[in-house]
């Protein structure tokens, strides 16, 4: 009772003091409306004047409705198609009957005939040549400023798209704007009705043609409401695409639109299973996406990424689009023998970037150097595969380099392999990281750990050039000699770390051209080790000791106090400035070349003991022949020198002086290995 008492003075005190004196203001300005108002009084007591123009108005709206009701549409096609013609730059007609229903809630048109012209370097192949359109809009949308479409039907449709070499596009009508890489966006369509629709595509730059057709129906009968199938070529190879989704039937904005898209050619297959999660927009979608075939470098050619040479491949993961970012994340397969899992990131803004993170769990080394150019063969199983040069006999790869596709992207990759099959160089684990930037390469870092050691460097490939200039850095650290000549019986003839480095630049289009070019330095040192003696007795050519030693299975070692090998670089031509290998028992100094652009080798190493020896030849060894397979000798000139002075003492003096020609006295003394060490880094 108390509650209802004060709610009834709350009510009291606001009619009081708001309500009433509010109410009597409005009367107030009604009854000065009344006796002021011009238009007020025209209207409540109209004279002659007010009803002629009541009486025209009304006459001009029923001209109107009149007028819009029997107006030929057609009267307007001519004005229409020179105005856009205009505006386009090219011919756009309306060469059939215009119809226009623009009483309705959902004002619709059909245009019958339309002509969409080329531009005007491709007068020669219309656009677009459609025979019927019909579509509609919902007016209540379009007063809020939204395009939505309740039906579009397209009948016998026939659409050319031409790309050109230097980027040009037939179908873009601002050409001068910026291509922002984001997807088309439509507005949404209820019904989508495409009967008889057909599709030409040419890109020059990839020698791509596309011929295929379209339909988009009601109903779903063999599976698909909407169907792109077409056949063509990519660089004189068969291409294939066929793009299926359900009926476009009472679609919503909120309600992902499911496909599957396929596309074969370039020796490459690509798979697609989602769902555009915002319908007409294409510049956002989800899709699990498989990429199957040869060569990884072949998908350039199909999707415009620049990827390098590698063996048979299958990847899957997760392909997503969000306007002009690409991703394939969370992706896993193989290439060749190897596991190849990672991410990647692609901005297809107007210059194309693509960002790779990559990881190998266990790489087979094969895989890797076909990417140098080799050819390779991979088993049925994946298990193994098998990388051979490109030329029988060579060393150096000579597949060439296609700069074009350099300057055509920007990006940054990361490898790494946690572990290496076993491999004839002891390599244990891989990291590789590049950058992309204006056609030119950056390979930073290139580092390969072995069992023992390492071999670091970069890389710098400038692309942007028709001959592309390379520069490259490679320090070895650390290497075991036992690796690089295997043990027999056991035991391994020679021990020791070896350094190196090679600092090389020069142009070429592959690393055969290239090494035969360059100029710069190469050097490899071994600060000490040992070796077996009889080899270190026969680098003197030692036919007391060496000999004997060979002879009898002998396992002795000889210390080496340093082994130096500095050439200089020039024209691919590697010359020794120091070639010197000092063991305890035999100095060696070399001389000769490298033909890196023939690959072979022209060496002569002349041994002189430090010891006294009986019965030492003094013929210096020859390395000569490819760099494959090299051939060891001696230089018989030089034994047949010192014979002829042991058969001119014995004729002259004493038969038992023949022997002093074969006498080795052993002066040779130890290099001055610090020094020698010092001037090859």
């Amino acid at each position: 009772m108390a509650r209802t008492l004060k709610w009834n003075d709350i009510w009291s005190g606001v009619r009081d003091k708001a309500l009433v004196p509010a109410g009597a203001r409005a009367r107030s300005w009604r009854d000065w409306i009344r006796a002021n108002d011009p238009v007020y009084a025209a209207a409540r007591h109209p004279g002659a004047a007010e009803k002629w123009a009541a009486s025209v108005t009304l006459l001009l709206i029923l001209a109107v409705v009149i007028f819009l009701l029997l107006f030929d549409w057609n009267w307007l096609r001519g004005p229409i198609g020179r105005w856009a013609s205009a505006e386009y730059d090219r011919e756009i007609a309306l060469r059939g009957d215009l119809d226009v229903n623009l009483f309705s809630w959902t004002p619709s048109v059909i245009v019958r005939d339309l002509k969409f012209g080329g531009p005007a370097w491709a007068r020669q192949e219309d656009t677009a040549n459609v025979q019927r359109i019909e579509a509609s809009v919902r007016l209540r949308k379009l007063f809020a400023g939204q395009i939505e479409m309740p039906l579009l039907s397209i009948t016998k449709a026939d659409v050319v798209l031409i790309a050109t070499e230097d980027g040009r596009k037939s179908w873009e009508l601002n050409p001068d704007k910026p291509d922002t890489g984001e997807g088309m966006k439509l507005p949404p369509i209820q019904q989508l009705l495409i009967t008889d629709g057909r599709i030409r595509f040419e890109e020059q730059r990839r020698n791509l043609s596309l011929d295929a057709t379209v339909t988009a129906r009601e109903t779903a009968n063999d599976g698909a409401g909407f169907v792109l199938s077409g056949r063509g070529a990519l660089n004189d190879s068969p291409l294939t695409l066929r793009i299926e989704g359900g009926p476009f039937i009472n679609i919503r904005r909120d309600r992902p639109y499911n496909f599957e898209a396929v596309l074969s050619g370039a020796n490459s297959r690509l798979t697609a299973d989602g769902a555009v999660t915002r319908p007409f927009d294409l510049g956002r979608f989800n899709a699990t996406l498989t990429l199957e075939g040869q060569n990884l470098a072949d998908l350039y050619l199909l999707t415009g990424v620049t990827l390098p040479n590698t063996p048979r491949y299958r990847l899957a993961g997760a392909l997503s689009r969000d306007d002009r970012i690409w991703t394939f994340n969370d992706f896993d397969g193989r290439v060749g023998a190897s596991d190849l899992s990672g991410d990647v990131r692609i901005d297809a803004a107007e210059r194309l970037r693509v960002d790779a993170d990559l990881r190998s769990r266990r790489l087979d080394l094969d895989d890797l150097l076909a990417v140098l150019g080799g050819r390779p063969q991979t088993n049925a199983a994946a298990t193994d595969t098998e990388t051979t040069a490109t030329r029988p006999g060579k060393l150096l790869p000579d597949a060439t380099l296609q700069v074009d596709r350099l300057r055509t992207m920007d990006g940054t990759l990361k490898y790494r392999a946690a572990s290496v099959k076993a491999n004839d160089f002891d390599v244990r684990a891989v990291s590789l990281g590049a950058d992309l930037e204006g056609g030119v390469l950056a390979l930073d870092p290139v580092s390969f750990a072995f069992n023992r050691g390492e071999l670091n460097g970069t890389a710098r490939i400038n692309a942007t050039r028709d001959m592309p200039y390379s520069n490259v850095d490679f320090r070895l650290s650390g290497y075991p000699l036992e690796s690089l000549v295997p043990a027999r019986g056991g035991t391994a003839p020679i021990t020791g770390r070896a350094l190196g480095r090679a600092k090389l630049e020069g142009p070429g289009a592959s690393i055969h051209d290239f090494a035969a070019a360059s100029k710069g330095s190469i050097s490899v040192v071994v600060p000490q080790g040992e070796m077996r003696a009889a080899f270190a007795e026969l680098l003197g050519i030692n036919a007391s000791a060496g000999l004997l030693k060979l002879l009898s299975g002998d396992q002795s070692k000889a210390d080496i106090r340093c082994a130096v090998a500095d050439f200089t670089v020039s024209g691919g031509t590697a010359t020794a400035k120091t070639f010197v290998i000092d063991t305890d028992v035999v100095l060696a100094q070399g001389s000769g070349s490298i033909d890196l652009g023939a690959e072979t080798l022209n060496l002569r190493i002349d041994g002189e003991s430090k010891k006294p020896r009986v019965l030492r030849v003094w013929a210096p060894i020859t390395v000569n022949g490819p760099l494959t397979s090299p051939r060891i000798g001696v230089d018989v000139g030089e034994v047949v020198t010192q014979g002829g002075l042991a058969g001119l003492l014995g004729a002259v003096v004493a038969p038992v002086t023949a022997l002093f020609a074969f006498v080795d006295p052993g002066l040779a003394e130890d290099a001055d290995c610090g020094r020698l060490i010092a001037s090859a880094r």
